[in-house]
């Protein structure tokens, strides 16, 4: 639940005799969050499962944490809208031994102006409502569509179509399996274009989306095109059916670090989905068994997150969740990252405890 708070701000205008009135709404948001993580396998610890992964002997870690609370502001003046968000998530100042600090991180600053948006904010590829519950955050980022970042953006109760930042994650073309160099990212000079249609209903959200990339690094130019269906589903009582489906040259858009967009000077395709069911046990209580899977086809990796959990409300706004789950790396030739073929699986379960602002 948000915290609205109203303000009258007088304005002098300068140009005008007498003062004007302006009503701005402040809406304060976010969550504390409170996480025990245990991992068991051969993929190394991470706070919660990317696309990525690192193969390790066997080994075992416990890990607390709250690093996932976030705050946002929002702000309503008229037809304007403002909002920020920010977490702490992905850097620190501290460490374990002394202060365990963790640096803020900027999610979200964005401003809408009747139709239009420009900011950082969701991609418009991302259909938030069809993210799975979950203790982890994000869920099985591995097969959904998980990006933020600045764009420009019209919208309408149907249509959305963006520009977004451009940007080449990859390996050069010069490259050979032995030695491997990041793209240079001098020439991302053509914006992203992204167009999106969603329908609503009682009983469902879904969206299409298509995407068209022009990747100019600095020894090769590609055209990518990738698409993209999300869905949550009403079906019986208060449960749920959430889906994303994705395919073509996705690359950063799709998978979490699953998949880059240049392999070798060749431009990747990846195959991605995610599947999440939500039970209701009763008003309060539920759960949600969940799937997500990513493979490209250049590089060949090939990713899997698979998870259930627990959920229930101790208090309108206080939350107490468990979840179970594994993470599979089963790619078929030699990776680019860890430059060796990767084969490993790591069990987890987490506990975690939310109090929403």
């Amino acid at each position: 639940m948000n915290i609205k708070i109203s303000l009258t701000l007088t304005l002098l205008l300068t140009h005008l005799p007498a003062l004007a009135a302006t009503e701005t709404e402040y809406e304060l948001g976010g969550f504390l969050k409170a996480n025990a993580r245990y991992v068991d396998g051969t993929i190394a610890f991470q706070p919660s499962w990317n696309g990525d992964g690192t193969i390790q002997e066997e080994a075992k870690r416990t890990q607390f944490g709250a690093q996932e609370s976030r705050f946002n502001l929002k702000l309503i003046r008229g037809e304007i809208t403002g909002f920020a968000e920010i977490d702490f998530v992905g850097s620190s100042q501290g460490n374990p031994v002394i202060s365990n600090s963790y640096s803020p991180r900027l999610r979200h600053a964005m401003i809408q102006y009747r139709e239009f948006t420009a900011g950082q904010t969701w991609s418009t590829l991302v259909n938030t409502s069809t993210f799975a519950e979950t203790a982890d955050l994000g869920g099985p980022l591995v097969g959904q569509a998980m990006v933020r970042q600045a764009l420009l953006r019209y919208q309408t109760d149907h249509w959305q179509v963006a520009l977004e930042n451009p940007y080449t994650y990859g390996t050069q073309a010069s490259d050979t399996q032995e030695q491997k160099n990041w793209i240079e990212t001098d020439n991302d000079y053509i914006p992203d274009a992204i167009i999106r249609y969603d329908q609503q209903g009682s009983w469902v959200n879904i969206s299409v989306s298509g995407l068209i990339r022009y990747l100019d690094p600095s020894d090769t130019a590609q055209l990518g095109l990738g698409g993209s269906l999300a869905a949550k589903i009403n079906t019986f009582g208060k449960d749920d059916l959430r889906f994303q489906l994705h395919y073509g040259n996705l690359g950063r858009y799709v998978g979490t670090d699953a998949a880059k967009d240049i392999i070798c000077g060749e431009i990747e395709t990846t195959s991605s989905a995610m599947v999440a069911y939500r039970h209701f046990w009763s008003e309060t209580t539920r759960s949600s068994l969940f799937y997500g899977h990513t493979r490209t086809e250049v590089e060949q990796t090939d990713r899997s997150h698979f998870g259930v959990n627990l959920f229930t409300n101790l208090t309108p706004g206080l939350r107490v969740g468990v979840e179970l789950g594994r993470y599979q790396i089963d790619d078929s030739q030699y990776s680019w990252s860890s430059k060796q073929v990767q084969t490993g699986q790591s069990n987890y379960a987490q506990f975690t405890l939310q109090f929403h602002i």
